[in-house]
């Protein structure tokens, strides 16, 4: 297991409420593409619905860093592309199943004009270190 180091609020820098703006940690570096709401027979899950979408990707997700030997408490970093800010709430309920509120790591939030299909609301990336 990877030792992450996490500071919320560096000198300066107003605390954050839902990321970790610095997470450090020593280890092996994980990269895992952008996890989009397809289960395992690429069909779509959730149509329209932001939280099923979500919930897909972060069960997408959480098979990839078991996949590398990690679980969600090896994420350093997620990056959210979406096609409406509206749909963060949502996204955020399905992260909070899977991770410590209190050791969050650090997040980018990107509204984007569209996906790969239309139909897809989201898609999610992690950098973990084990």
């Amino acid at each position: 297991m990877s030792r992450l180091t996490h500071i919320n609020a560096p000198d300066g820098v107003f605390p954050a409420t839902a990321y970790t703006h610095v997470v450090m940690g020593t280890g092996r570096f994980v990269a895992i593409s952008g996890q989009l709401p397809l289960d395992q027979h690429g069909e779509l899950v959730g149509e329209g619905d932001p939280g099923a979408q979500a919930r897909q990707v972060f069960d997408n997700l959480r098979r990839c860093l078991l996949a590398a030997g990690g679980d969600f408490g090896d994420v350093v970093k997620l990056t959210y592309y979406v096609t409406d800010m509206a749909h963060m709430p949502a996204i955020r309920a399905a992260r909070d199943l899977h991770m410590d509120p209190a050791r969050l790591p650090a997040s980018s939030a990107v509204q984007v004009a569209g996906l790969v299909a239309p139909q897809f609301l989201m898609e999610i990336e992690a950098y973990a270190v084990l």
